[in-house]
């Protein structure tokens, strides 16, 4: 067996000398594995004690699966009677607050399967313990488990990163580090923080002065989810450096049985999603791949709030790839969808990016009457298999109406496109807005558009100047102004 590795995802360092090296607290355990034919991976324990006081503060089961595997049955289930109380008076973690504790109207989450607390979510996330690789496993503790100027023991039972026990000794760093304008997060263990979550959970709630993540170039496998946070921008060192990414869907990570999530403002929030912004306003998104490694419905990023912004961002999900249910600008971006594409009630304005699917919708939007829905300006559309999409569905979506859907396309190229742009177009169609101008091929040809949706409209100079100038601003779609960079 070679000697086990400890580092933060990268970083290397032998066991034997971790007892004179400090680490971050949020750091992620890995192990080299020179023989996979002896490990169990579904029995013993990964137990983790405080040195000085011998008191245990984190055990983790590995005979309890780490999520369901299949479907839950919905039935009628209905939306939350009152919103969603996001204030908070204090943070909740696995430190303070047994995982699947409910909030809001939310049935307790069951603890059959693996729970952790993330980002104050008390309901909890299911969770992989340990993610195996060919030549690696990686051990996530609880989050929040671990403190700052500790000394801490691991025993991880036999069977699980090699064919004998192990223990070894770690350090954390002595101080958190200052709230400061630029937060640096590292996976190799060079910054203040070694994941994305440790990071984000650190910012304080609505904090009014504007912070940087600055995340440096890694593979940051986590699932991130957090709250409240505002004027915060998480900025990559390079989007196809960054890679954040988890396997999570609705199956793993399920509503609870009772109420339904998302989609309408205030309701219970989501669990399904790789990387969720959760009530978050003001933030920017820049230089980074988001991306979901499971199928399903499995966004690979939620956004709930308002004037967000997001540049040369690379969102990549199955079902739906993105979901956005509040005033979000989005330019230079890449969204590449399994199925549909983008989901959401908006309003969401899309400015110079591409966007792929492999069959479906590219949009399924549901924005009411008070705000518009999505528009996108000198975008790209693409089936990424060759076969056919569409522009959009609406208004019925499994029984609920939509009547105000909103879907404007204005000087894009589209390729693989039904000629009917839109499909599943019933119900009453007079509020709803799929709207057309100027599609064109990657040529610069003129698409043709004899057989789109009745349902749809196409805009014609100079009639239609006015609407075309409008949609083409997005201050007039998010109703906010949006900076040039």
């Amino acid at each position: 067996m070679k000697t086990p590795l400890f580092f933060a995802l990268a970083a290397v360092c032998i066991l034997a000398s971790c007892n004179s090296r400090t680490i971050n607290p949020d750091s992620i355990f890995v192990f080299n594995l020179s023989s996979q034919k002896q490990l169990t991976r579904n029995k013993g324990f990964i137990r983790v004690y405080e040195t000085a006081t011998n008191r245990l503060v984190d055990s983790i089961d590995l005979s309890v699966p780490d999520g369901p595997e299949t479907s839950i049955r919905e039935g009628d289930i209905k939306y939350a009677t009152v919103p969603y109380q996001y204030a908070r008076s204090f943070v909740a973690t696995n430190a303070n607050t047994p995982p699947g504790t409910p909030s809001g109207q939310g049935m307790p989450t069951s603890t059959k399967y693996q729970l952790d607390i993330i980002g104050g979510f008390t309901d909890g996330f299911h969770f992989h313990p340990i993610i195996y690789t060919d030549s690696t496993a990686k051990v996530y503790l609880h989050h929040n488990v671990l403190d700052y100027g500790k000394k801490y023991r691991m025993k991880i039972d036999k069977n699980i990163v090699a064919s004998h026990s192990i223990t070894f000794k770690f350090s954390t760093k002595h101080n958190k580090p200052l709230m400061k304008d630029t937060l640096v997060v590292s996976c190799e263990g060079k910054g203040d923080f070694n994941t994305i979550q440790g990071a984000l959970d650190f910012i304080p709630d609505n904090l009014m002065q504007p912070v940087v993540v600055f995340v440096k170039n890694g593979d940051y496998e986590e699932l991130v989810y957090f709250r409240n946070k505002r004027n915060v921008t998480l900025l990559g060192e390079s989007r196809d450096g960054v890679v954040i990414h988890y396997p999570n869907n609705e199956v793993f990570n399920p509503h609870p049985m009772n109420i339904r999530t998302n989609e309408l403002l205030g309701t219970f929030p989501s669990r399904r999603v790789a990387f969720a912004a959760d009530n978050c306003s003001y933030m920017v998104f820049r230089n980074l791949t988001i991306k979901n490694d499971l199928p399903g419905q499995a966004e690979g990023l939620l956004l709930m709030g308002d004037h967000n912004r997001l540049y040369n961002v690379k969102i990549i999900g199955d079902g739906d790839a993105l979901q956005v249910n509040g005033s979000t600008y989005f330019k230079d971006c890449v969204i590449d969808g399994g199925g549909d594409t983008v989901l959401g009630r908006g309003p969401s304005f899309f400015n110079h990016c591409s966007l792929y699917n492999r069959g479906g919708a590219f949009t399924w939007i549901r924005n009411t009457q008070v705000n518009h829905g999505d528009v996108f300006l000198n975008c790209k559309f693409a089936n990424s298999m060759g076969r056919e999409s569409s522009l959009g569905r609406a208004p019925m979506n499994k029984g609920r109406y939509y009547p105000y859907n909103e879907s404007v396309f204005i000087h894009c190229e589209l390729s693989n496109i039904v000629p009917e742009g839109w499909e599943s177009v019933d119900g009453e169609t007079s509020n709803m807005h799929f709207w057309e101008y100027d599609s064109h091929s990657s040529s610069g040809t003129f698409i043709d558009v004899s057989s789109r949706n009745k349902a749809s409209r196409q805009f014609k100079m100079p009639d239609d100047d006015i609407l075309i100038r409008n949609y083409s601003n997005p201050d007039f779609i998010l109703d906010w102004n949006v900076p040039e960079k």
